[in-house]
């Protein structure tokens, strides 16, 4: 098996950074009111700036293969150029298709040679899961280098115009035609934007590289059930309902297609069975916490983390706040991309020096997965 290192990484941002009281403004308002939920919710996540690929009158700027395919074409230069490309993996929870798949669309764009492509589809672990495959190729052989992706174009998800036939159908049974919580709730939580690594089988000739030890992903969803959905409903025995089984009417008047979140469920299983995970892989490959020098943690809200750091420290495993980075509230939470734009922003903005060690924890709360990886710099 081979060294594996991440010799590039870069990103895409669409557009300005919209701040906290623009949003409405370009997401617009559902039933024409402003919401009730968001200042409430901003308060708990702490976002300050996020991005749109919609222009100020909700008019889509970039699709979500467009960004993905700037940030991958963003690692090649003519020391390195894209020819060279020998697999590209791309994970994302919100394509601009159900077909063809998302790394698909994003090879079409770059319009280069043929490639290994593989398509990872969910919540933020996708991106994890693109981020092995690209590293387990490289590692066993198949390929002498890949790319990885996470991206997410959230927001046409979340344009109020995508609610308005639930209100309408509202309006004619109560006076008080508001979309549910678990609907608003993510309206002012996800935004957008697209990220990139480059995986090699040997470091940079000249500045610093990441040499990516190991990577582990779980799922929970043999005990825990739905938590954020998408292209269904959710029925009151935990099950759900998917939009194949439902009629055109039925997806219109229940936001069937709006990301929806069972914020009961995230407060009281996101943050456990993640932390019991983290003490089992610090025995696994006894990783000595004293000399970890960077904790990050993709977090959706910074409401998570001291729950994260009380229940670390709690199972005798915990990590020190000053080794903790993040720039969500720079960034917002652009799910599958999230890890890879703080990895970026550390190596880019030249924060990393040889021999430190990094540990990237995501947790998913779809139905409940978490990624881990070991990175040391050389």
């Amino acid at each position: 098996m081979k060294e594996v290192y991440i010799t590039r990484l870069s990103k895409f941002l669409p557009n300005e950074p919209v701040a906290n009281e623009e949003m409405e403004s370009i997401l617009g308002m559902v039933d024409g009111k402003p919401s009730r939920a968001r200042n409430i919710i901003l308060g708990n996540n702490k976002i300050k700036t996020r991005y749109y690929a919609q222009n100020k009158n909700g008019q889509s700027t970039h699709t979500n293969a467009e960004m993905t395919a700037n940030a991958v074409a963003s690692l090649f230069d003519d020391k390195f150029p894209i020819t060279q490309m020998q697999l590209l993996a791309c994970g994302t929870t919100s394509p601009d298709q159900l077909l063809p798949n998302h790394a698909a669309m994003v090879h079409g764009i770059l319009k280069c040679q043929p490639v290994e492509l593989i398509a990872a589809t969910g919540a933020c672990a996708a991106g994890m899961q693109a981020f092995k495959y690209a590293w387990m190729s490289v590692k066993c052989g198949n390929t002498a280098n890949a790319v990885s992706t996470g991206s997410e174009k959230f927001s046409a998800w979340l344009l109020s115009r995508n609610f308005e036939p639930e209100t309408d159908n509202l309006k004619t049974l109560t006076e008080n035609p508001i979309i549910a919580f678990e609907k608003d709730f993510l309206r002012w939580m996800l935004s957008d934007g697209a990220s990139a690594a480059l995986f090699q089988d040997k470091p940079n000739d000249e500045g610093l590289s990441l040499r990516v030890d190991w990577v582990e992903i779980a799922s929970y969803a043999h005990e825990l059930e739905t938590c954020m959905y998408a292209g269904a409903v959710k029925n009151e025995d935990g099950s759900t309902k998917g939009w194949t089984d439902m009629t055109p009417e039925e997806w219109a008047a229940n936001s069937v297609f709006s990301f929806k979140q069972d914020t009961r469920l995230l407060g009281k299983n996101i943050v456990p069975s993640g932390a019991q995970m983290w003490k089992d892989l610090v025995e696994k490959y006894n990783i000595d916490i004293d000399k970890l020098t960077w904790f990050l943690p993709h977090l959706s809200s910074e409401f998570f983390r001291f729950k994260i750091d009380e229940e670390i420290a709690r199972l005798g495993v915990h990590i020190p706040q000053e080794k903790w980075f993040t720039n969500l509230t720079r960034v917002g939470n652009v799910g599958t991309a999230s890890p890879y734009f703080m990895l970026e922003e550390l190596l880019n903005q030249g924060m990393l020096k040889k021999g430190d060690t990094i540990v990237m924890m995501v947790p998913e709360s779809a139905r409940f997965s978490y990624a881990y990886a070991g990175i040391t710099v050389v």
